[in-house]
Parts: structure tokens; C-alpha cells; sequence
């Protein structure tokens, strides 16, 4: 399997350099570079990533485990983020979703990911009968 991300460590890495396509360390699918100005992070089909930064963009984290998608949340600048949590190391991180004409995120991955989540949520809670004396 080919990582992408490791031809160079560096905090000034170049666009063209770090947006690459590569092929999914998980499901195994070609993942082209997006084409809309921003960074890919994560497959578009899986939502899977991997361990690679420190900071973001800097290709710094020696980890380099599968990160999982576990959830969705909802910034108020950046927009729906995928929340992640690294195989290895148990390390979480978010990445906004990929808004790319040709290859965008698969939304039928997206909205199970978003069931999936909140059913374990609402499986934490329980309903409890309070007596009042």
C-alpha cells in the first residue's frame, strides 16, 4: 500500500505537493485530489484517513494508522466536519467534508455514519422513573 503524505515533512508543504490522489488504505478505492482549492484527508467512499498530522497540514505524525469515522458534527464556520478516531493511537481529529464537484463525500456513507452515532448516543441514556418524596 502506498501512504500517501510521505514525500515530505515539512510546516510549509505546497498545495500540489500534499493534494494528491491515493488509494484508500481501507476499502482500497482510488481517491482523486480535490479540485476545488482545499486539501483531501479522507476517502470520499469509507470516510476513513489516516494518522498523518501533527498540526494540521504538516505530514508530521510518525502514527500513520487508519483513522475511523465515528461521527459528524456541525461547525458554525467550517461547515459539517467528519470526526475521526485514529486505530492506533486512539487520537481524535475532524475534517470538513469534501465539497468537490467530481469526487465529493458519498452522503449515504455520511448520513449511516450520522444514524450510527446517534442511535449509540441515545443508547448511553436510559429512562429513568423519578420519584418525587
Amino acid at each position: 500500500m502506498k501512504i500517501p503524505f510521505d514525500s515530505l515533512r515539512s510546516n510549509t508543504i505546497s498545495r500540489t505537493t500534499e493534494n494528491t490522489g491515493f488509494t484508500c488504505g481501507y476499502c482500497g478505492k482510488a481517491v482523486a485530489a480535490l479540485v476545488n482549492g482545499s486539501y483531501r484527508n479522507h476517502c470520499p467512499h469509507c470516510l476513513h484517513s489516516l494518522h498523518v498530522d501533527i498540526s494540521p497540514g504538516d505530514r508530521a505524525n510518525d502514527c500513520r494508522a487508519l483513522m475511523r469515522p465515528v461521527g459528524v458534527e456541525h461547525h458554525s464556520a467550517k461547515g459539517y466536519m467528519i470526526v475521526h478516531q485514529c486505530t492506533g493511537c486512539g487520537t481524535r481529529g475532524r475534517n470538513r467534508m469534501a465539497d468537490d464537484p467530481y469526487q465529493g463525500d458519498d452522503l449515504d456513507t455520511v448520513l449511516a455514519l450520522m444514524h450510527k452515532a446517534i442511535g449509540h448516543h441515545e443508547a448511553g441514556h436510559t429512562n429513568r422513573r423519578r420519584t418525587h418524596l
